[in-house]
């Protein structure tokens, strides 16, 4: 999605609470990350990802197959909003728009508001793109075996 039809730069002139739905949506790079099923350190909070993918994740697209209605399937899944950003910003992956934005830093030269296509995250090689597998295929006490350094 171009930025231009959203309003030029809007991410720099805008605070996230700010954004209308569209503009919060269009932030999301498509990377694919945040669907990795991810394994949380209790000593010390360090969140690592693993190749394993939820369930709707299609793994050639890095996008939800039933975004719109994905809490049918899976009902723990996160609604990201501006509100609940602070909570949930630890565990998304390092490169997404709204955890930069929240931190304070730019987006990044591939990412699509800036480069207008949406295949610009997977030319980067920081999307998870056909590399992931399914949590149907791979039992959670395993999970552990399947850590991956972030594509960043």
């Amino acid at each position: 999605m171009s930025g231009a039809k959203l309003g030029h730069k809007f991410w720099e002139r805008k605070a996230l609470d700010q954004m209308t739905a569209p503009e919060w949506e269009a932030l999301c790079d498509g990377c694919g990350k945040c669907c990795l099923n991810k394994l949380e350190d209790e000593d010390t909070g360090d969140v690592a990802l693993t190749r394993v993918a939820c369930r709707l994740l299609d793994d050639a697209t890095c996008r939800c197959a039933h975004y719109e209605n994905r809490h049918q399937f899976v009902p723990d899944c996160i609604v990201l909003k501006p509100s609940n950003l602070d909570t949930h910003a630890y565990w998304m992956p390092q490169t997404c728009a709204y955890r930069l934005l929240w931190e304070g830093k730019p987006l990044p030269d591939w990412h699509p508001l800036l480069t207008g296509t949406a295949q610009s995250v997977h030319d980067a090689g920081v999307s998870v793109q056909n590399r992931t597998l399914s949590e149907f295929d791979i039992p959670e006490e395993d999970w552990e075996d399947y850590i991956i350094e972030e594509p960043t």
